[in-house]
């Protein structure tokens, strides 16, 4: 039974960047051949709650990436092995078992809140606890933004402002495109 559900279907208001199916990503390739959006059914639903929590305080959603396939993580790992900020493959990321969303609000005109840096930023700066350097504002809407998807049931990981994952990801299987039947196709 395939328990991943495509997000653009369920919650077609938000606003959907799959950025590793374009070359705006830190490899400067596409690696996924489709801009699909798949997430477990479980994660769909504090997605769904945290929707609504953001559009009642005036946001929307703008979303990176959700599922991942475990190939596709090879592929991110090969090109930056860097722990901080990407799940070694040998022990499965939390996007690769569909629990996972990178994403950031937008307001009312479409515009991505300042964050202090940009989507998969490398560096300390994209640190939740990092301060020196990120401005009053970008601080209150990372806080916004930990808030909302707190509340929805997602636990945070603390060098990535953008990435929210079921606090119980390591009990979900790893999953290969193959095997998700998504259509999701990655370049190998």
């Amino acid at each position: 039974m395939n328990l991943l559900v495509d997000v653009k279907n369920i919650i077609p208001e938000i606003v959907f960047d799959i950025r590793y199916a374009t070359a705006n990503n830190f490899t400067g390739n596409p690696v996924y051949l489709s801009d699909g959006c798949f997430l477990h059914a479980d994660a769909l639903e504090c997605l769904k709650k945290a929707h609504i929590y953001a559009k009642k305080l005036g946001y929307n959603f703008k979303l990176f990436d959700a599922f991942r396939p475990h190939e596709a993580q090879e592929i991110l790992w090969e090109h930056t092995p860097d722990e901080n900020f990407l799940a070694n493959p040998a022990r499965g990321s939390a996007h690769s078992r569909g629990v996972a969303v990178d994403l950031t609000l937008i307001d009312k005109a479409g515009k991505e809140l300042d964050m202090g840096t940009e989507f998969d930023e490398f560096s300390p700066l994209s640190y939740h606890t990092e301060i020196a350097g990120i401005s009053g504002e970008a601080l209150r809407n990372r806080a916004l933004l930990l808030g909302i998807m707190s509340a929805s049931g997602f636990d945070f990981y603390k060098n990535e402002w953008w990435h929210y994952q079921l606090f119980n990801a390591k009990n979900y299987p790893l999953i290969k495109d193959t095997e998700a039947k998504t259509g999701l196709i990655f370049k190998l």
